[in-house]
């Protein structure tokens, strides 16, 4: 009997062959699972998969990144938008390059966003002993600064022997490929092992298909959910990125339009129903609308459908106060499903609700609850026009007004992507998706820095899709690297960047807290210590044409719809910079959220804003 075929390759070189053999399937549609590499190389990568890279080019598309935190937020866009089913990897040098995987890592597992991190590490041999940029341990000689990723991992190991690889990397690959279990994967390389050579199988670099199942939900736990929906006056549907992630949306639809039941958005859920449906609420929670925030606060019985239920979303355990309410949660996670005490559907969101659609056949609720919401939602509508609405043409645009302009030229297909600062809570009441990927925001880690780089991963995925990535002064000073690669690589993202000369969001905020917006202004130092002299002289328009982009700057309400129409069109990488009148955000918090205020001071702001605090703590409840 002849012995079983192998290829003699480097590790690294056949880490790049096995994934490039990785595909998922869903719905009977394949995926490749990897869909390309991004790199900055140092010592302990540039030898190993450096070179493996550059060895299978023609299959691995490689990327270069200037920032490895830039470079999983790239990632973290692209599988984002392909629904998980296809990622990126990530390769880094030891040290520095290696811990800056962190934040981009807890970003992605908070998210349940899939990515593949492959930062270098030390010699496994120790044969250079300690080597540039070693954190030595005292006690525990196989530390290294890549164990600072196992907390914000799904999945970790790292391959200190070449056949080591075969175990790990099908291991890597099945939770890449989990909804269940997905987020960031690392697989920690030391450098003397990515070139150390191995006889492999060659089954181990044969085509693999990872099936993505769509689990129903268990008859018991189905006919339960019916009871409860049945028997509540007045049901809330709490839609999540879950809805996204499963290609539901046309499920939620039908069980919307069979049932007349509401439907409120988290952050990664919004886009989950159509703005202009009749029971689209918008979003829900402090960031939420009035008609969503309302009806949660008198809802008997909530449908969380692929949430986990952040503190944005309950108000800190504020929102829902009707004496009897209880939840229902549909998830593909049972360690989600089972938050507030709610009864539970762990299944896939699609199969899930297509169940109860069918189970509820006949049921629908009160035509005076209809009537409730849809007058509410008409209400808010107005609300939102007078937001956008600019009266004078040659004014200096609200940031408002700059979602009114961005609104009327945008195309249903275009995706608009942020993450912190103001922008997420006058987007979450405000925007008007009009397709389930338009509205990109990731609010789980609420990262500075993370849309430009985003959106870069977005235009990968979808090339022909005009992509804006929306940026304030602060989160632009935080990260605008990826501008270089956005040009080297020719992706004609739209940069929308946003000058309010200080932390707007976390300034309100510290006012409301009593912290006096001390440190959260972008101006020159005055005598008593404080920020609030002459802005600064920073041109970040400036910067960020230095960086290759195309700049055009918008002074006036008109001047910045036609700028943003000449966005549009572009065909390569172009910002639109705008300096905004006060206010900052046009539309208060319709609900509370919980940040802990000093207990004593012998300030008066503090003082005040304590009792402030402790009258809102008092609406907290435990759902139990």
């Amino acid at each position: 009997m002849s012995a079983a075929a192998t290829r003699r390759l480097t590790t690294a070189q056949a880490l790049v062959r096995f994934l490039a053999a990785q595909y998922t399937e869903r719905d009977g549609v394949r995926h490749r699972l990897i869909a390309g590499t991004w790199g900055i190389f140092g010592h302990g990568n540039v030898a190993g998969l450096g070179q493996a890279l550059v060895e299978y080019r023609e299959t691995m598309p490689y990327h270069q990144g200037r920032n490895e935190q830039a470079m999983v937020h790239a990632a973290v866009g692209h599988a984002r938008h392909l629904n998980r089913l296809s990622a990126q990897a990530v390769t880094t040098s030891i040290g520095p390059g290696a811990t800056n995987l962190v934040t981009g890592a807890a970003l992605a597992t908070i998210n349940r966003l899939p990515v593949l991190l492959l930062p270098g590490d030390y010699f496994a041999s120790h044969a250079a002993d300690p080597l540039l940029q070693q954190l030595e341990h005292p006690v525990e000689a196989d530390v290294s600064v890549n164990d600072a990723l196992r907390p914000v991992s799904r999945y970790f190991d790292r391959i200190t022997r070449p056949e080591a690889l075969l175990t790990s990397a099908l291991n890597a690959v099945r939770v890449l490929s989990d909804p269940a279990e997905t987020g960031a994967v690392t697989l920690a390389l030391p450098q003397d092992v990515q070139a150390q050579a191995y006889d492999w199988p060659e089954e181990f670099f044969a085509d693999r298909v990872w099936r993505v199942r769509r689990p129903a939900p268990d008859p018991a736990e189905l006919a339960e959910a019916v009871r409860a929906i049945r028997a509540a006056a007045r049901p809330l549907i709490v839609a999540g990125g879950g809805v996204h992630h499963s290609e539901a949306e046309p499920a939620l639809k039908a069980l919307v339009d069979a049932t007349g039941i509401p439907v409120a958005s988290t952050q990664a859920g919004k886009g989950a129903l159509r703005h202009d449906h009749p029971a689209d609420l918008g979003g829900i929670g402090h960031t939420g609308t009035a008609v969503s925030d309302a009806l949660a606060r008198t809802a008997d019985l909530v449908i969380g459908v692929g949430t986990r239920y952040s503190d944005f979303t309950t108000a800190s355990g504020t929102l829902f106060q009707h004496p009897g309410v209880r939840f229902l949660n549909l998830n593909i996670t049972a360690f989600d499903a089972h938050k507030l005490a709610a009864a539970t559907l762990v299944c896939d969101a699609r199969s899930g609700l297509a169940a109860l659609t069918d189970a509820l056949a006949g049921h629908r609720v009160d035509a005076a609850y209809e009537t409730e919401y849809r007058t509410g939602r008409a209400r808010w509508e107005e609300a939102v026009e007078g937001a956008f609405r600019a009266d004078d043409d040659s004014a200096v645009p609200t940031q408002t007004q700059v979602l009114g302009a961005l609104d009327t030229v945008v195309g249903d297909e275009d995706v608009v992507i942020n993450a912190a600062g103001s922008l997420p809570g006058d987007l979450h009441k405000l925007w008007r998706a009009r397709s389930p990927r338009q509205y990109h925001l990731e609010y789980g880690y609420s990262c500075m820095g993370y849309e430009i780089p985003a959106a870069l991963g977005v235009q990968q995925a979808a090339p022909d899709t005009p992509v804006w990535a929306l940026v304030g002064d602060g989160t632009y000073l935080m990260n605008p690297t990826e501008i270089v690669t956005a040009v080297q690589e020719n992706l004609p993202v739209k940069l929308v960047l946003v000058q309010n000369h200080g932390y707007a969001s976390i300034g309100g905020l510290s006012e409301s807290v009593g912290a006096e917006r001390f440190g959260t202004d972008y101006r020159h130092r005055v005598a008593d210590g404080s920020f609030t002299g002459a802005p600064l002289p920073v041109d970040l328009a400036a910067n960020a044409a230095s960086l290759g982009m195309d700049v055009l700057r918008a002074k006036t309400v008109r001047e910045l719809r036609e700028a943003l129409s000449t966005a549009r069109a572009a065909t390569r990488p172009t910002c639109v910079y705008v300096e905004t009148a006060p206010p900052g955000t046009a539309l208060p918090a319709e609900a509370w959220w919980d940040v802990p205020v000093a207990e004593v001071s012998a300030r008066e702001a503090a003082t005040e804003a304590r009792a402030a605090y402790e009258r809102a703590v008092a609406d907290r409840r435990r759902h139990l």
